[in-house]
């Protein structure tokens, strides 16, 4: 093995159910710049407005990882083959105050970015995306955006409130976090406030895909226009559980029916091989809604298809 790579512990090593509770039982890694990709963990529930529990997300996610291996058999991913990948720990938020709580993510988030490291975060409630963002556009400036889920979460306040997790991207919006052409939100549904809920993203410029284009068909297509909009220059990939139907994600705070499948949802994050990637997320995980785990398994596999399209990844041709 090439000096600085990690492989997960494998279940003929130490059997599944022993070892840390680390991502993938990987590593646990303090210094981010030791790494290319770091797993982190935010547990916040803060800015949920409905079903709390996604502070319980990163661990259940990690628990959860014990069950993968480190190649991707469809796509031949070996993302430990080459990357230096660890796993970063948890952000410690303040289970008190959402606004100091986003501060100290932005914190944590710029310390991973300055030292070169591309997170893939495990969430936590979709607030945490807006800070992650701030830190990545210090570096990279203007961040193309492949953005799953039910929700637009462009509101501008909720309850009269300017952050909470429906108002991520309006913020980063107006923030100038986003290049607007290079937005493209998809599984959007469900009923909403008002007729226009989800035009004030068309009128950005953003690529809105609701759901009812999506039914019945592969998305690699659809996949294939979106990689033409958002490529061009870095790109982050926001994963919301609740993007994926109830009936096989039924641990969020906010579930809609009629949603993607999760194969369609494969097909999207394979689809961003190639891009510029500089970080990713999956949040929304609540595990007090499925104690039998599956959400929380759904999305460990997830955090690792968003790492095996990560720039640099090698894809292993038959022998």
């Amino acid at each position: 093995m090439s000096e600085g790579l990690h492989q997960p512990l494998g279940g003929n090593q130490m059997p599944r159910f022993g070892g840390l509770a680390t991502m993938m039982r990987l590593p646990s890694v303090d210094d981010p710049a030791a790494l290319d990709v770091g797993f982190v963990g935010v547990p916040l529930d803060l800015g949920t407005s409905h079903r709390s529990g996604t502070r319980f997300g990163p661990r259940q996610i990690r628990a959860e990882s014990v069950l993968l291996r480190p190649y991707q058999m469809a796509t031949r991913a070996a993302p430990f083959d080459a990357l230096r990948v660890a796993d970063l720990g948890d952000v410690a938020i303040n289970p008190y105050n959402l606004i100091d709580s986003i501060a100290r993510i932005e914190r944590a988030f710029d310390a991973i970015v300055a030292a070169g490291c591309r997170p893939i975060t495990l969430g936590g409630d979709h607030t945490i995306t807006l800070p992650i963002l701030r830190a990545l556009h210090r570096r990279h400036g203007p961040i193309g955006l492949i953005h799953i889920d039910a929700h637009a979460d462009v509101n501008d306040t909720m309850f009269g409130e300017k952050l909470a997790h429906g108002t991520t991207f309006r913020r980063a919006q107006e923030e100038g976090l986003l290049d607007p052409l290079r937005v493209a939100q998809i599984g959007l549904r469900g009923t909403g406030y008002t007729a226009q809920d989800f035009d004030w993203c068309r009128d950005q410029g953003f690529r809105v895909v609701q759901v009812e284009e999506c039914w019945g068909r592969s998305l690699v297509p659809l996949m294939q226009e979106l990689r033409a909009r958002v490529g061009g220059g870095p790109v982050y990939f926001t994963l919301d559980i609740d993007g994926i139907d109830p009936a096989y994600a039924p641990g969020t705070g906010t579930p809609e029916i009629a949603g993607l499948t999760v194969p369609q949802t494969l097909e999207l994050i394979r689809g961003a091989w190639g891009l510029n990637l500089v970080g990713a997320d999956v949040v929304e995980v609540s595990p007090p809604y499925d104690p039998l785990g599956n959400t929380a398994l759904l999305a460990a596999n997830l955090a690792f298809e968003l790492l095996c399209v990560m720039p640099g990844v090698p894809r292993r041709t038959c022998a």
